[in-house]
């Protein structure tokens, strides 16, 4: 099983969904957007997997600082450029599990996913 989480380390989110993956004994590899990066081909993947809108966090300060224009013309064509500059308008934590994505952290969700 490869078990892949991407993110940023300091997001409290993330945190969580670490501490759940270590408690239930499940190995992952984690990715830091800032450290490893985030490209064209990463995100094809998490295309693969997820849509542009499931993974879209808006949330975060930097959809925030959008204008309303920018936030208006998101679409599958435009935002990949979005997701590569700042890579926080990813909802954390990103989980790819078995060829399998999972946006976000929810105990109960982890527990059915994983089938722990």
């Amino acid at each position: 099983m490869n078990t892949i989480m991407y993110g940023i380390p300091n997001c409290d989110t993330i945190k969580k969904a670490q501490k759940w993956l270590n408690e239930n004994n499940i190995s992952f590899t984690f990715h830091d957007y800032r450290k490893d990066g985030l490209d064209n081909q990463l995100l094809e993947q998490f295309y693969q997997l997820a849509s542009w809108d499931q993974l879209l966090n808006k949330r975060s300060t930097s959809y925030r600082v959008l204008t309303e224009q920018q936030k208006e013309s998101l679409n599958a064509e435009t935002i990949s450029p979005y997701f590569i500059e700042s890579p926080t308008l990813i909802k954390r934590p990103l989980v790819l599990h078995n060829n399998v994505a999972i946006v976000g952290f929810n105990a109960k969700n982890y527990q059915q996913f994983f089938a722990v």
